[in-house]
């Protein structure tokens, strides 16, 4: 009989989209599986990105056997670079995987004394009392695998991020053939992906993508540009054989996209005869009907190349003319919608044809559908099912979904971060919560923000900043004249002189109720908070930072 229970530990990624980390933890052994980062939102205003807080981890450093990553996206190999800094534990990634984090952490200049071990389908690890089995999965990008891990409890299944695609691009078909036998010899627990269970039927296959490029590219009159994730190379394959076919050439624009192209080329992921890509020299010579160029920012980030030709920079090495057209073969991410949105009008009203999913079958997402959903859960047949990788209604859904399939209502775990599930051959029970924070990365700092922080950096982008400076005489300690008001961000120029002139009169009203206290600089500034906040609402209705600045003047 075992002696512990399997404990399972999300320190990311339900909940939420993005930020994977699973925990799975018996006796003293720890695994990790995947280590992925998060894009900010709008309420994460001066914010580069989000990744989970490991001090669980931390606390245990002693007892993690390895970090096992599923494949290479960001939303799961992002924050190793953070993660491996820390903690210098050894990794297995399948080779695409691999080459990306290498790429990863060259990016974000991390040295690492971590080793990066190398795995396949049908590897097996052993990591303490786990011992992993990969089997591989199709998704969105080569080299996908989900997780057999054989624990004293029982055996736990990790889909990782898959769907059914009989005609893939590049990845691989997902095995069926490890998980059959599976369901007879009894699995204790599946995680499973949860993104899209709310599609009824099946995701479709990646072929239909190719069809729909090649009808834009042999119809299109100039340049077609197509935007994607760097990192989808099936979709950098498919505008590569679209480009051939149709006897247009290559250009690539965006540091991620160009980094990964030429390591997949240098590897194999991807193929292109020889004379398919052109250089800047070349692309200025060339017809626009025989060009397509493939850039980054299909997600509206501010620095990306297709912002930079959307918002006119004159530094951008290709501008937008009546009669380009751009495809955006990519699915905005949650809460990238409104940047997206705003490119796309800012290319429409340079005079190009902008295609996106709405219009036509640009892109087809990398995960399971319902009907795919079910057909995993009817092979593994599991005793316990956690629905991972998904915001919390993806979770809740999916759970119903397997219950639908006959796994018992008490047996479906709803989990969010931080929840410590604790397993037995026949028990399933939620025990304790522990902390499963969000580190925030902005520039090279990486660490916990408080919220009053975020709360002022909202503020500031919505309301502004007043700096009031109020000089106190140090000879009498009475004021040494008018307090003077500066504004950014708050009102335009019209309005300002006014609201300033009225403002100082306000400062030095409340400072004249009491002026025995002027030596005291915590009384002055409080005063001058206090009063000016509560004029500038009742009068415009907003609340701008207000920083006052008290500073004592003399005779030298």
């Amino acid at each position: 009989m075992s002696k512990h229970k399997l404990r399972i530990i999300p320190l990311g990624g339900l909940g939420e989209i993005g930020k994977n980390m699973m925990a799975m933890e018996y006796g003293n052994d720890i695994i990790v599986i995947d280590a992925g980062l998060m894009f900010p939102s709008e309420e994460t205003p001066g914010v580069d990105l989000l990744i989970p807080d490991i001090s669980y981890l931390l606390e245990r450093k002693q007892n993690l056997r390895g970090i096992v990553i599923t494949h290479g996206h960001e939303d799961h190999i992002g924050a190793l670079p953070y993660v491996l800094s820390r903690l210098a534990s050894p990794v297995y990634a399948t080779r695409f995987a691999r080459e990306l984090i290498l790429v990863e952490l060259k990016q974000r200049g991390v040295k690492t004394d971590a080793k990066l071990n190398l795995v396949g389908p049908g590897s097996r690890i052993q990591l303490g009392s786990f011992t992993v089995e990969f089997f591989s999965v199709c998704h969105s990008i080569p080299d996908c695998v989900g997780l057999i891990i054989h624990t004293p409890q029982g055996i736990v299944v990790h889909s990782g991020d898959f769907k059914v695609d009989h005609t893939p691009v590049i990845c691989e078909a997902t095995s069926f053939n490890q998980l059959a036998s599976l369901g007879a010899k009894g699995v204790l627990l599946l995680l499973s992906d949860s993104t899209y269970v709310e599609l009824p039927g099946y995701t479709p296959s990646e072929g239909v993508v190719s069809d729909t490029l090649d009808r834009i590219v042999s119809q299109a009159k100039g340049r077609v540009i197509v935007t994607t994730f760097a990192s989808l190379i099936s979709r950098v394959q498919q505008v590569f054989d679209v480009a051939v076919k149709n006897g247009r050439r290559v250009f690539i624009i965006g540091r991620s996209m160009k980094e990964i192209a030429t390591m997949a080329l240098k590897t194999g992921y991807l193929t292109a005869p020889p004379g398919t890509i052109c250089s800047f020299d070349e692309l200025k010579t060339l017809p626009h009907n025989r060009v397509i160029v493939l850039s980054t920012g299909s997600q509206g980030e501010p620095p990306s190349a297709l912002v930079r030709m959307a918002n006119r920079d004159p530094k951008s090495r290709v501008q937008i003319v009546p009669g380009d057209t751009v495809v955006l073969s990519a699915p905005p991410i949650p809460g990238n919608a409104p940047l997206v949105s705003r490119t796309t009008d800012r290319l429409f009203r340079q005079g190009a044809d902008v295609i996106y999913s709405k219009l036509a079958q640009v892109h087809v997402h990398g995960h399971a559908s319902q009907e795919e959903l079910k057909l995993l859960l009817s092979m593994v047949k599991p005793k316990f099912f956690v629905p991972i990788h998904g915001e919390y209604r993806h979770l809740v859904l999916h759970a119903n979904l397997a219950r639908s399939m006959g796994v018992p209502k008490d047996n479906a775990f709803v989990l969010e971060n931080g929840d410590v599930l604790e397993l037995g051959q026949d028990s399933g029970k939620v025990v304790e919560k522990i902390r499963a924070g969000v580190v925030y990365v902005s520039g090279l700092i990486a660490g916990e923000l408080d919220e009053s922080v975020l709360r002022d950096r909202r503020s500031l982008s919505r309301d502004g900043v007043v700096v009031v400076t109020i000089a106190l005489d140090s000879g009498n300690g009475k004021l040494a004249g008018k307090p003077h008001i500066v504004t950014r961000g708050f009102v335009d120029a019209g309005e300002e002189q006014v609201l300033v002139e009225k403002g100082q009169d306000v400062v030095l009203a409340a400072l004249d109720h009491d002026r025995r206290r002027l030596t005291d600089p915590g009384f002055v500034d409080a005063r001058a908070r206090e009063s000016l906040s509560k004029f500038l609402y009742e009068r415009i209705h907003r609340r701008p930072i207000i920083i006052p600045v008290v500073v004592e003047v003399g005779k030298t």
